[in-house]
């Protein structure tokens, strides 16, 4: 048995072979409301390198994928400036888990239900690594962060503020 077979085959695990993403696996204790901080202790890694993936959405109800590092926040007012809309504001769990086939803690930008545009925080392409939803809650996976650009192709924006 190889190290894959202890991991989920999530539809984003799916997705990373299909495309041949170079990934490896870590499966943690989940805990609610934890977020990246919890998940970076649980780990031993910086959370600055744990990327969240966020499901949020125009005034018109139209559904997008933000990838942002643990440590910060989405500046939704700098982030709809860039977009050219009026307002981005973050999708309630239960619309968020029907547009994206995941469970809010456990959400993915790779295979996802339904095809979003992407935003990805520039600066995480400065990361030698990151580490990011692999589907299930508890369970991230680390890669480089040009397989992110190559898998999902996201526009690259600077809309992170510091977490208060």
């Amino acid at each position: 048995m190889n190290d894959k077979d202890k991991f989920p085959t999530t539809l984003a695990i799916r997705e990373l072979l299909k495309y041949q993403v170079s990934y490896e696996g870590h499966l943690f204790q989940y805990q609610e409301k934890g977020g990246t901080a919890h998940s970076s202790k649980e780990l031993g890694i910086p959370e600055h390198s744990v990327i969240k993936t966020l499901i949020m959405e125009n005034e018109n109800k139209e559904p997008l994928v933000v990838l942002m590092h643990g440590d910060r926040q989405v500046s939704t007012k700098q982030l709809a400036r860039e977009l050219g809309v009026k307002t981005i504001s973050p999708c309630k769990p239960e619309v968020a888990d029907r547009h994206s086939g995941y469970q809010v803690g456990g959400t993915s930008p790779f295979g996802t239900k339904r095809k979003m545009p992407v935003y990805m925080e520039k600066t995480i392409l400065d990361l030698e690594l990151i580490y990011i939803n692999g589907g299930k809650r508890g369970f991230l996976v680390s890669m480089k962060p040009q397989e992110v650009v190559r898998v999902l192709q996201p526009k690259l924006v600077q809309v992170g503020v510091q977490s208060s």
